[in-house]
């Protein structure tokens, strides 16, 4: 077995991992997040390539046979990203959805829902191929995301502050965050904010927390965004696994906000088959799918 190289990167963080060649985790190195659509190409290709040269400083000798990128964003940008790497050996691209689906199917066939910075579903049939579903990123969809969660948060705020909803965690924690009282002026603070994504998204464990302390506003805007995410992995597990016993495929749950207290007992509560919380961070399932590589 050679050296190998493994990156996970994703919006909030860029993890790398240089693996020995008994398979042991020599190195490790943790970015700034280096999804392109969030950074731009320029900086996520920085990015990228400062941590792979971090990961290898303290192992000069080693002679890298494989590397394998499994990053969020643009396919076509990673791929010819890859392509351009030399002294890496044998580089494969992957999305991001990757390694939390093999945290989740340890190679068998299943899916894994999975809500952070955005939100997917993946899955693994019997045959190997690899499906994706949702991952629209934060304008259009990305449901049981952080983004989500402030978003609804927001809307409900606003609705609050016109006099049409009854007072609720939710307006009181909007009004804090932004120090205004109106709805036309909590709505020009977060359209006036250059990086909305981050500010709205930055509601997220507040929210969680007033839902947990039993706010039914905060519960019903938890419970809609996961049991958005839920359904489309119901339609995904249907489509792909028609007929099958709920317990003849692994379904993992992947990140903070699905495995907050609260949110995954929203979601194993309704779901049709039974979900197991994923704890292991994304980069353990990079460190997997390399040991399954025999290059």
């Amino acid at each position: 077995m050679h050296w190998k190289i493994g990156v996970d990167g994703g919006g909030t963080k860029t993890e790398c991992i240089l693996v020995d060649p008994s398979g042991a985790i020599a190195a490790r190195h943790t970015g700034l997040g280096c999804s392109p659509s969030l950074v731009g190409s320029a900086r996520a290709r920085e990015i990228a390539s400062e941590t792979l040269e971090a990961v290898q400083a303290g192992h000069p000798q080693a002679e890298v046979s494989a590397t394998l990128l499994c990053m969020a964003g643009s396919r076509s940008f990673w791929r010819e990203f890859g392509a351009e790497l030399i002294g890496l050996g044998r580089v494969t691209t992957v999305d991001d959805s990757i390694p939390v689906l093999e945290l989740a199917t340890r190679g068998a066939p299943g899916l894994v829902l999975h809500a952070g910075t955005g939100s997917f579903v993946a899955a693994r049939t019997a045959d190997g191929a690899v499906h994706y579903a949702g991952g629209t990123g934060w304008r259009f969809g990305d449901e049981g995301s952080g983004y989500d969660l402030g978003r609804r948060t927001i809307a409900r705020a606003l609705v609050e502050l016109q006099g049409w909803a009854p007072p609720s965690g939710l307006g009181a924690l909007v009004r804090e965050r932004t120090g205004e009282s109106t709805a036309g002026a909590v709505a020009g603070y977060f359209y006036g904010d250059p990086s909305i994504n981050n500010g709205v998204a930055s509601l997220a464990p507040e929210v969680l927390r007033l839902a947990a302390g039993g706010d039914a506003a905060a519960g019903e805007a938890v419970a809609a965004s996961v049991g958005q995410l839920l359904a489309l992995a119901v339609a995904v597990a249907g489509k792909l696994f028609p007929g099958k016993r709920p317990d003849t495929f692994r379904a993992g749950v992947s990140g903070h906000i699905l495995n907050h207290p609260f949110a995954f007992q929203a979601l194993s509560s309704r779901a049709p088959f039974p979900l197991s919380p994923i704890t292991e961070p994304p980069i353990e399932g990079v460190r997997l799918l390399l040991a399954r590589d025999p290059g």
